[in-house]
């Protein structure tokens, strides 16, 4: 039987490849990293992130990974959690898996206590800014590397 709708399902050695091919549009590529930088990050930094292929059926359409209770500033003062990467196909975007992806890491989170989740996004006109203000995240006046800092509130 076929799974129809999106899921997500952790990244094992049967789906590497899969996970591996996800490109964004070429006007993107500047904003967001490859999956495969983003599987070595999470390879050298263990318990901290939580990666996942998205999939609809069996067909994958993207490439999330979440950051897990991090020191956010290095020095202990502040601890968060949230969207480290979002990579969705260049041939399945505006389909709604951006919004299934950020929905399944706000779920996490929940699950995990959490009470907000934070993301970070390139500025400007080819950048994902529309995108996230419109689930609901709202800059909280932070950048972090060149970046704008959102947050999304989830109680």
């Amino acid at each position: 039987m076929t799974t129809t709708g999106p899921r997500l399902e952790e990244i094992t050695p049967a789906n590497l490849d899969a996970a591996l091919g996800i490109r964004v549009h070429a006007a993107q590529e500047h904003a967001v990293a490859p999956v495969v930088k983003s599987l070595a990050e999470a390879y050298v930094h263990p318990g901290v992130a939580w990666t996942r292929l998205i999939l609809d059926g069996d067909r994958p359409v993207g490439f999330l990974m979440a950051f897990l209770d991090i020191d956010w500033f290095g020095d202990g003062s502040v601890r968060r959690s949230g969207l480290w990467r979002l990579n969705i196909a260049a041939g399945e975007q505006g389909m709604g898996y951006g919004r299934f992806a950020v929905e399944s890491v706000a779920r996490e989170l929940r699950r995990r206590g959490s009470e907000r989740l934070h993301v970070t996004w390139h500025p400007g006109p080819d950048g994902p800014e529309g995108f996230y203000l419109s689930l609901g995240f709202r800059p909280n006046g932070e950048t972090s590397g060149g970046e704008t800092v959102g947050v999304l509130e989830l109680r």
